[in-house]
């Protein structure tokens, strides 16, 4: 690596920085400071607001430190190292002047601009800027755009950064926003002002460092001193995104992004920003219970009761489904519950994937992620199988995106064909061709074996489905055949849509012996064979089939499992508690809580310790570091908060004998998202999740009637 660094002086001293670095780089690699408003390290380099100045010595004019690299600064005439000023009157006085420019046609509105106490131009303009205004003319006024329910525009406050354009260019991946007009007539603007249906759209938000895009949902509800913030993890898909919940007097305001190189990089999707309305609505915040035909109030003593008394029963007609968002914690607590009730009918698979087994014969890395999150960054061909990476995890699908933007990589999808924002080739759209691809030479199947970081993506759309476990057995056997399972590289991955699988897996929350699967079990409900079952947040199944059998509820929204219930248990959402999650490349993170829970609602844990206590088969801890340290002493996995085992045992891992052998159906992939504004209980709760769906369903309604 020395071969690549050069030594340069910056402000007189004397560092050695890689050569491909920008002088921008360097001076933060020194720990110094450069003031800028369009340059930006995830996206491409613009270089036109020019608050990046630096003195070059020698150099007649200040240079865009953002635009120009260290390999082209010039020697001393004695062969000196290259030097530059950061701090020079000639760079104070090129900052001012820029900053004067820049303010000439910017509104003084900041007394009631969302964007104030967090703006750039604002901090920057106090550090780096005038006393005052050289400027008498009158300011320039550009009419306000329509972006969609999101994001709320002020256009005259714009700076043309063009940092808005360039990510929805580059990671969105959706080129919906660009810049009219020249000189004093150029502004930012969405093609004929339509809504942006992007899903990451939201995070031009962020990017833009004035108030001209911001919050529409926020708007006018906070200033940022006035907020707590929380650092916690979102489940709105398995990514396990890093967030900062921002609330106030018990209620959530907005949701952020926090920087996780590994996983979220700093992007986060629309679902995950804009959620938090949903968090507020259709609230169970009290125990309820069937009476006459209809829900009413109860209290908790009655509450665990009434569900004390139905789970006493045959444990062979009782049986418990856990849906997505749930916490390792409230897991844990209700599957030792049902073990020592002698309940084997227990899922945490809804969809009815067919993954995981629950006495250990299938190895972890059969249902994670193993490349990792960050791997994408290195594999040179990938194949897609019954997934919509766009609509499942828009964030990983951004990532796909760059390495193919930046490395050429080679992409294949098998299953629906739709807009990925990348190219690829589409191979078939069920098991035939995924079959197809393992057996016959040349064609794709060439393209991984002679990649030397190949990945295979096997996504829901092929595994919830009967002939699942007939599908992960081929897909196990391509990933062999191809090479891209190895000591150093696993290639073989699973992308969940749930936030609460991977964990429910590696605890063992799947049936036992004698026991059903969730599929079994409505089945069973129909038929009148079940007399209590317990839906953990469970909202995805057709509550039609569950005949007369009884139904407990625990969970926090009034959604169609509530709708159905016969008892309520109201239970908190995920800022509410402090809670275990296991992403889809099996990382556990820990989530804190931002607020409390609604009304007389509980973590759920405290609500299987406390039923426990009414069975008499009390559950041996009672605070929740208890129960972590008994969490951790059964499955270590829970204990290593932040860790990816990646290639971990991959020299071990034989894909090739994972499910089952038998017959896949001619049936085609389909991706279990089908709306993905609309993919749980909260964001159905959500009023503005309702908005953005509504929006996305007319464009591609207009679109088919163009076509």
């Amino acid at each position: 690596m020395t071969d690549t660094l050069r030594t340069i002086i910056i402000d007189g001293q004397e560092i050695s920085v890689p050569q491909d670095y920008n002088l921008l780089q360097a001076v933060e690699a020194a720990g110094g400071e450069i003031p800028r408003f369009c340059y930006h390290e995830r996206l491409s380099v613009a270089g036109n607001c020019r608050m990046c100045l630096v003195e070059l010595v020698g150099a007649p004019k200040p240079v865009a430190s953002c635009a120009f690299l260290v390999r082209d600064m010039r020697g001393g005439p004695n062969g000196e190292p290259p030097a530059m000023r950061t701090l020079s009157p000639m760079v104070k006085k090129a900052r001012e002047g820029v900053m004067e420019f820049l303010l000439i046609n910017h509104p003084l509105d900041c007394p009631i601009c969302d964007q104030g106490g967090e703006c750039d131009l604002q901090d920057q303009s106090m550090a780096y800027g005038r006393a005052g205004s050289r400027y008498a003319e009158n300011k320039r006024a550009v009419e306000d755009k329509y972006m969609g329910p999101l994001i709320k525009t002020i256009m005259t406050r714009c700076i043309q950064c063009t940092r808005c354009v360039r990510f929805s260019t580059e990671i969105a991946g959706v080129a919906e926003l660009g810049a009219t007009g020249r000189g004093e007539d150029m502004e930012i603007t969405t093609y004929l002002e339509q809504a942006m249906t992007s899903e990451l759209s939201g995070n031009v938000i962020d990017l833009c460092p004035v108030g001209a895009l911001t919050s529409k949902p926020y708007a006018f509800n906070a200033r940022p001193w006035e907020l707590t913030k929380t650092e916690t993890i979102d489940v709105m898909d398995a990514l396990g995104a890093n967030i900062r919940v921002d609330s106030r007097s018990g209620g959530v305001l907005r949701i952020l992004p926090r920087i996780h190189d590994a996983v979220n990089e700093e992007w986060i999707g629309d679902k995950t920003r804009f959620v938090w309305d949903g968090l507020g609505r259709q609230r169970l915040d009290r125990p309820y219970a069937r009476k006459d035909g209809r829900l009413a109030p109860i209290g908790w003593d009655e509450a665990l009761t009434v569900a004390a008394e139905k789970l006493s029963g045959d444990p062979a007609r009782i049986g418990a489904i856990a849906g997505d968002l749930n916490d390792v914690e409230g897991l844990k607590a209700a599957k030792d519950l049902f073990d020592a009730l002698g309940v084997a009918s227990i899922d945490c698979r809804q969809d009815g994937a067919r993954i995981g087994a629950r006495d250990g014969s299938v190895p972890r890395q059969a249902y994670l992620f193993n490349s990792t999150i960050a791997g994408i960054d290195q594999a040179d061909a990938i194949l897609i199988v019954g997934a919509n990476p766009r609509l499942e995890a828009p964030v990983l699908n951004a990532r796909i995106r760059q390495r193919w933007l930046n490395a050429g990589c080679q992409i294949a999808v098998i299953g629906e064909a739709g807009d990925l924002t990348y190219p690829y080739q589409h191979l078939g759209a069920g098991p035939a061709s995924l079959a197809r691809l393992a057996a016959q030479e040349g064609g794709f199947g060439d393209v991984l074996k002679n990649a030397r970081r190949p990945m295979i993506i096997l996504g829901m759309g092929a595994l919830a489905r009967p002939d699942g476990a007939q599908v992960l057995r081929a897909a196990g056997a391509l990933a062999k055949a191809v090479g891209a399972v190895r000591a150093d590289w696993n290639g073989f991955n699973v992308l969940h849509t749930a936030a609460s699988r991977v964990g429910a897996l590696d605890l063992g929350f799947l049936p036992g012996e004698g026991g059903r699967d969730a599929r079994a079990m409505l089945d069973a409900a129909g038929k009148g064979e079940m007399d209590t079952l317990v839906l953990l947040g469970a909202d995805e199944l057709d509550m039609d089939r569950l005949g007369q059998t009884f139904v407990i509820y625990v969970g926090h929204h009034g959604d169609a499992g509530a709708m159905r219930a016969d008892l309520i248990l109201p239970s908190a959402a995920y800022t509410e508690k402090a809670g275990l999650y296991v992403n889809t490349e099996g990382r556990a993170q820990l989530a804190l809580r931002a607020v409390f829970p609604k009304g007389e609602a509980k973590e759920d844990w405290a609500i299987f310790r406390a039923l426990s206590a009414r069975l008499g088969e009390t559950l041996p801890y009672d605070d929740l570091n208890a129960l972590r340290a008994a969490l951790i002493a059964e499955n270590p996995v829970f204990g290593q908060i932040d860790y990816a085992p990646g290639a971990d045992g991959a020299a071990e891992f034989d894909p090739s004998v994972l499910g089952e052998a038998g017959e896949m159906s001619d049936a085609p992939f389909t991706s279990p998202v089908r709306d993905y504004y609309l993919t749980n209980a909260i964001a159905r709760s959500s009023k503005t999740m309702g908005e953005c769906s509504a929006v996305v369903a007319n464009a591609r309604a207009r679109l088919q009637a163009a076509e």
